[in-house]
This record gives structure tokens, sequence and C-alpha cells, in this order.
């Protein structure tokens, strides 16, 4: 019923991403996450001034968190696994 060809491109060597790169994938958009949301606090008003907009958790700590989520991304993305002793021979 089905072609060959179309047989062949289902074949699961022929993906572009494994499980690995998924769960990477997936890692990076949790740490991104948690960056955003440490991010969050309370915020100003014209008859409230929030010091904590200035927290080193909200300026320094969550950005880095975010970026750090980004490179896992990237790295989850451009990660490609081993050859099996299998596919060499």
């Amino acid at each position: 019923m089905y072609n060959q060809s179309i047989l062949e491109c289902m074949d699961k060597k022929k993906f572009a991403f494994t499980k690995t790169n998924y769960i990477l994938t997936a890692v990076g958009m949790v740490i991104i996450i948690i960056g955003l949301l440490l991010m969050l606090g309370p915020n100003c008003t014209n008859d409230h001034f929030e010091p904590d907009i200035f927290s080193t958790r909200r300026i320094k700590v969550a950005p880095i968190v975010t970026l750090i989520g980004f490179v896992t991304i990237i790295g989850a993305i451009a990660y490609k696994p081993r050859a099996d002793k299998e596919d060499k021979e």
C-alpha cells in the first residue's frame, strides 16, 4: 500500500531530532520559565514607589537564568548524537 520511499522517510534514523533533543529543549524551556518567574514581583504605581524593582534577583539573577535557558535550547538544537557501532559497520 505504501510506497518504499515513504517508508524510508518514516524511518527513525531519518528524523532531524532525537528524543534527547526534545528533552534538552524542554529543559531549556523550563529554565527560561524559571528565569521569567524570577523577574516577577511588585510593580510601581504613580502613588507608590516599590524599591524591589531594583533587586539583585530581578536585575542580575533572572536575566542570567533566562540566558542559560536560551543557550540550553540552542545546544539542544545543535546536539547530534554519536553514531552507534552498528551504523558504522
